[in-house]
């Protein structure tokens, strides 16, 4: 009598039951939450309700996701690994050099204010990095300015830019409020 038993067993599972249908109910709910949810996302995206004009801030909530999502991006795909080439005060100085022709205009230069008053020049607003600094690793910094940020106006530099002088002003970002005197002072200099 196994195949009985086992049959019955069969029928006895496919006969609704409150729990059954209940069960069923709360997965079709969230089914349809989900569907709702993805359909409405894929019309306001869509029919152009999303604001993308580049001289109006951008709302809160774009601000939070798009900020989490760049930092969450750039953790898991910029490699951590150590600087490979020596870093010697002429690195430093050649990657002040590279920062200041190429960085400082929307990142700010040593010794200026943030400027205030006025639309930022881009939205979301660039770093201040001589007053904010960094919370980026100098890999993460050297990832960033390789491969540029989507949608930022940080541009990918890598395309022009050799390997050596990235890590440079990688080095130059994270020590350029804590440089040593002699940089400092052939810096100055110049």
């Amino acid at each position: 009598m196994p195949v009985a038993d086992a049959e019955l067993r069969r029928l006895l599972r496919s006969c609704p039951t409150p729990m059954n249908e209940a069960m069923r109910n709360f997965l079709l709910g969230i089914v349809v939450t989900v569907a709702f949810f993805a359909v409405g996302a894929a019309a306001y995206l869509r029919f152009g309700w999303a604001d993308v004009q580049a001289d109006v801030p951008p709302s809160r909530w774009e601000q939070y996701w798009m900020t989490s999502a760049m930092h969450a991006s750039v953790r898991r795909k910029a490699p951590e690994v150590a600087n490979p080439f020596p870093l010697t005060d002429e690195m430093l100085i050649d990657g002040a050099h590279l920062y200041a022709s190429q960085c400082a205009l929307c990142h700010g230069s040593p010794g200026s204010a943030r400027p205030s008053g006025g639309p930022a020049p881009l939205y979301p607003d660039p770093p201040h990095l001589p007053s904010a600094g960094t919370q980026y690793t100098e890999a993460q910094v050297y990832w960033i300015a390789k491969h540029g940020i989507r949608r930022t106006g940080m541009l990918a530099s890598g395309a022009w830019n050799s390997d050596r002088r990235l890590w440079g002003v990688a080095a130059y970002i994270k020590r350029m409020n804590a440089l040593p005197q002699t940089v400092r002072d052939r810096l100055a200099k110049k």
